[in-house]
């Protein structure tokens, strides 16, 4: 655990100070359980997601779909679980546009 939150600590210093609004979300939202914004844990990191995306201009509609509905197979097979409704369609918004800015 205190792994853990010593790199959590370290990515905070990394990032701006309007980006840390959503990484707290994503703590809570319960994101952190299998992503980082660096590097690959259960899922891909998110920077992993935003360069995949980058030059897709419908990134934002099929990622917020993916954190809705969940799915498996586009980064291996363990499965993403859906986080709607208990994460509301607005915070949704706020962690794909999050990810697509790393």
């Amino acid at each position: 655990m205190k792994k853990v939150l010593i790199a959590l600590g370290l990515v905070s210093i990394a990032i701006s100070g309007s980006a840390m609004a959503d990484l707290a979300l994503a703590k809570k939202s319960g994101c952190m359980a299998c992503h980082s914004v660096d590097k690959k844990i259960v899922g891909p990191s998110w920077k992993e997601v935003a360069a995949k995306y980058k030059d897709d201009a419908d990134a934002r509609a099929k990622l917020a779909v993916k954190i809705k509905k969940g799915g498996k197979g586009v980064w291996g097979s363990a499965p993403m679980p859906p986080y709607s409704p208990r994460v509301s369609d607005a915070n949704i918004e706020k962690l794909v546009d999050f990810i697509m800015t790393l």
